[in-house]
Parts: C-alpha cells; sequence; structure tokens
C-alpha cells in the first residue's frame, strides 16, 4: 500500500442506513482533510523542531496550515497559535487576561484589585467552568450576562452595562451550539475599542475581548477585521477538521497579550510548547483551505437543507404542535441549526430520541449529554417554557446533508412520536 493512497477511498462517515443531523456535536472528515492527515503521517514525520530534512518537511507543513487557518479568518499566520482544542484556546484567553490584569496593576499606588472578566449566560462549559473555578478560589470575579428572551443574544448594552473598573476581558461567544442565535460581537467589538479609549485616559486597564467561533467558521462568513476582537477561537471537528484547534490573537506578545499555560521547548513560539502534532495540524489547514474555498456554497446548501427540514416538520406534525425554540425576531442564526420541541405529554426530547430508529441527534449541546432529562439552561435562559425546553430537540445539518435525508428523519420522528403516544410511559 503506497502512501497516500487509502483514506481517500475510505469512508469517514460511516453510517450504516442512520441520518446523521447532530453537526454542531461533531463533523466527520472530509475525505480531502484525512488525505492529509495520511500524507503527513507517512511523509512528515519527522520533529518539526530538527533542522534536517524530514524535519524541514514537517514544519513547512506546519507553516503552510498555519497560512491557510490566517487566510480563512482574514487575519495573519503570525496571529495563529495551534492548540489541543477550543477548550485550551478558551482557558489560555482567560489566563492571559487574569494575568495581563496583574502585570498592568503592578506598581501602581490605585490597584483596580481583582480582575473581573464579564460573559454571557449561554457560553459553552470551557468559558463557564473556568470562571466559576476562579471565582472560588478568589483569583477572578465574573458576570454572566442573561441573554434576552427577544433575540436570545446578549445584547451589547447590557454587557457594557456589566463592565466594571476592573475588568479585563469579554468573551462572548459568536454562534450559539445550541440556538444557532447568532451575537453581536462586531458591534462589541467596535464599542469597547472606543471605551478602552477612555479608560487608557483614566488609568483603567484594557478590556480585552475575545469570540469563541467554534459553531460559526464553515457556515458563514468569519473575519477578524470585520469582528475587531483580540482573540478567537477555532475548533477543527467542527468544520469537518480532525480534533485540535487553534487560537487566533491579534498580535500575540505585541499587539495583545498572550500568556502560556505550559512551559517546555519553545514550539508555537513559546505560547504553546510540545511537540507539533503536525498530521493534525495538517488536516486542520486543509479543512480550512475548504472553508475559504468554498464556505458560501456549504452556507447556502445548509441553510436551503434547514429551511425544508422545518416545513416538513410542521408538515408532519402539525403547526401547532411544533415550536421553533431558535426563531428570534430580529436575530440571525446559523444556516444549519433548527431546535425545536413537540408540544405534548410524555415527549421529551431524550425519549422521542430514544425511540428513533435512523435518526442520530441529540437535545442540546453534546457537552450536557450526561445531565439526564433536565432541560438545557440555554433554552431556559433564552425564556423558553419548561414544558417546551423539555421536549427540545436540536437537528444540525451538514455538508452532506440532503432532502432525502430530511424525509427519512421527520419520518423517523412521526413513528417514535406514535410509538409513544400508543404506550405512554407510566
Amino acid at each position: 500500500m503506497g502512501a497516500g493512497t487509502e483514506p481517500a477511498e475510505a469512508q469517514c462517515d460511516s453510517l450504516e442506513g442512520k441520518v446523521y443531523l447532530d453537526n454542531n456535536a461533531t463533523t466527520p472528515l472530509a475525505p480531502e482533510v484525512a488525505q492529509a492527515v495520511w500524507d503527513a503521517m507517512c511523509q512528515a514525520w519527522g520533529n518539526p523542531s530538527s533542522s534536517h530534512p524530514t524535519g524541514r518537511k514537517a514544519k513547512e507543513l506546519i507553516g503552510s496550515a498555519r497560512e491557510s487557518l490566517a487566510r480563512m479568518l482574514g487575519g495573519r499566520p503570525e496571529d495563529i497559535i495551534f492548540t489541543s482544542g477550543g477548550t485550551e484556546a478558551n482557558n489560555m484567553v482567560i489566563h492571559t487576561a487574569c494575568r495581563h490584569f496583574h502585570e498592568s496593576q503592578c506598581g501602581r499606588g490605585d490597584s483596580q484589585g481583582t480582575p473581573h472578566i464579564v460573559t454571557s449566560s449561554v457560553e459553552h462549559d470551557s468559558i463557564r467552568l473556568p470562571l466559576e473555578q476562579l471565582g472560588r478560589e478568589g483569583l477572578a470575579e465574573a458576570t454572566f450576562v442573561p441573554v434576552s428572551p427577544r433575540s436570545g443574544q446578549a445584547e451589547v448594552d447590557d454587557v457594557l452595562a456589566a463592565i466594571r473598573p476592573n475588568t479585563c476581558l469579554v468573551s462572548l461567544m459568536l454562534a450559539n451550539n445550541e440556538t444557532g442565535v447568532i451575537m453581536p460581537v462586531a458591534e462589541l467589538s467596535q464599542r469597547i475599542r472606543a471605551l478602552n479609549q477612555r479608560r487608557a485616559a483614566e488609568g483603567l486597564p484594557r478590556v480585552l475581548v475575545h469570540t469563541d467561533a467554534a459553531q460559526m467558521i464553515g457556515k458563514g462568513r468569519v473575519d477578524v477585521q470585520e469582528l475587531g476582537v483580540d482573540y478567537l477561537t477555532i475548533v477543527g471537528h467542527k468544520f469537518h477538521g480532525p480534533r485540535i484547534g487553534a487560537l487566533y490573537a491579534r498580535g500575540p506578545g505585541t499587539a495583545t497579550p498572550l500568556h502560556p499555560m505550559l512551559f517546555g521547548g519553545g514550539q508555537e513560539r513559546s505560547f504553546r510548547p510540545g511537540t507539533e502534532n503536525t498530521p493534525m495540524i495538517a488536516g486542520l489547514g486543509q479543512a480550512a483551505e475548504l472553508v475559504s474555498k468554498n464556505w458560501e456554497a456549504y452556507e447556502a446548501h445548509m441553510r436551503d437543507v434547514r429551511d425544508y427540514l422545518e416545513a416538513t416538520l410542521e408538515a408532519s406534525f402539525g403547526k401547532q404542535r411544533i415550536c421553533f425554540n431558535s426563531h428570534f425576531k430580529g436575530s440571525k442564526r446559523l444556516c444549519n441549526t433548527c431546535n425545536f420541541s413537540i408540544l405534548g405529554p410524555g415527549l421529551q426530547g431524550r425519549r422521542v430520541l430514544a425511540h428513533c430508529k435512523v435518526l442520530l441527534a441529540s437535545v442540546g449541546a453534546a457537552c450536557h449529554s450526561e445531565k439526564g432529562d433536565r432541560p438545557s439552561p440555554v433554552l431556559l435562559s433564552c425564556g423558553i417554557p419548561l414544558e417546551v425546553a423539555r421536549n427540545a430537540l436540536r437537528l444540525s445539518v451538514g455538508r452532506g446533508t440532503a432532502r432525502a435525508d430530511v424525509d427519512r428523519a421527520v419520518q423517523d420522528l412521526v413513528q417514535a412520536v406514535e410509538q409513544l403516544e400508543r404506550d405512554p410511559a407510566p
């Protein structure tokens, strides 16, 4: 078997007759990505820090991937730091903001005390849990701004109102993984930029701006210049790449602070040391190339299929029985996400999915999958009534989802509901 021949012929998404509508949880490797990973494993196995040809080949591949990610985001290659995934990137930003706050206060007689971070009530656990832990340890304070029940968004004015003299970071996800609602990150960045000018004149610390773009990349336009953020989190497995990630930092170590959480061999300019995972980085670069070239076509296709899904749900169950939990007037949402409830007793989302024979989907965020029948905190935060939130299902279509897949999935939901209504739980 020659190098570079196997993965392109292999099926990365073997579903055996199932319909996979859980693309917000993870996506299958694109064939081109699998090929890039395989090629790197076979042909670029050298240590990127070695000066001989095998090392240089690996280093060149990493440099090329860095350029691909920068191109995808409208940034510069030197702004990209490879990480193990989104969780590490998010933690790294929080760690940096707190340390930068303390460094900026050194030698000041009017120290602002404990660093304060503002975020929303619907963030991923890799933002929420580190902030809660820092709070328990007395190392930082955090404000979790509720989303508006009208828009499903963390409103810009509400976020700005939460900023204090000791605020050092605002972190707001670019799009929510459960509702699909797109947050007003560009407007927020613009307003904070103006605020920082006034704060500098008053001797107050700079407020850094971060967005977790895990759900948006590959489903819509993501341009760091338009967004105006200091940091942006990239998660490969959400856009048909491997399970590693990267952090965009605008001029890391110069224009924007960046502090390592690990110390070691100096890789990634010492921001994230450790021998680089060349094959996964190569795969991430290939996934970024696909997004750069095709994101508009991907977005149009997924929106068409998602809209067809919502129309088919209403046609199959009746408009009175379907409640869409991600339709907020005036708010844009991800092209692929449909969060809805089938109304009726005994139709909790988990029970419905357990009776499906074809459909593979979820009731919400994959990181909350162990929380039993408790309704999604995100939906409750958005003002969805408890009895509706309990029945919620999240279907997220992908690049390869066809209308025929939607037909099969909805038929499966119909039979599951009919079965539950015939044999209700005791």
